[in-house]
């Protein structure tokens, strides 16, 4: 029997251990990191607002449009099924637009720390 060796593919974005210390070590690099931690702390921030936003708005519709709260749909109270059904969609959403800007965030940095 052979021995294997498994490694990971070798992709343009997979960045060197050695750079990224590198970069980190370097004056300059340690401002790359403080701005990647900050830009990803400012995303984490304004998604959970928005998501927190958005939740409240459920309820205050129901508040504001006479009759809504009464209403049911296949014997289900409408606000029951926004709230349970309606919320799934916006989590999602919410979800990939933060892992879609969370990644550009990091390509920017390696891109940064590569040209050091």
């Amino acid at each position: 029997m052979t021995r294997v060796r498994v490694t990971a593919p070798a992709t343009p974005a997979r960045v060197s251990q050695e750079t990224r210390e590198a970069a980190q070590e370097s004056d300059v690099g340690q401002v790359f990191v403080r701005s990647l931690i900050r830009s990803q702390l400012r995303l984490a921030l304004v998604v959970a607002g928005g998501f927190l936003v958005i939740l409240a708005a459920f309820p205050l519709l129901l508040a504001v449009v006479p009759g809504l709260a009464e209403t049911r749909i296949a014997g289900i109270p409408f606000g029951w099924l926004l709230l349970g059904a309606g919320i799934y969609p916006v989590i999602g959403l919410s979800a990939w637009l933060y892992i879609r800007t969370a990644a550009r965030n990091e390509a920017r940095y390696r891109d940064l720390a590569g040209d050091q």
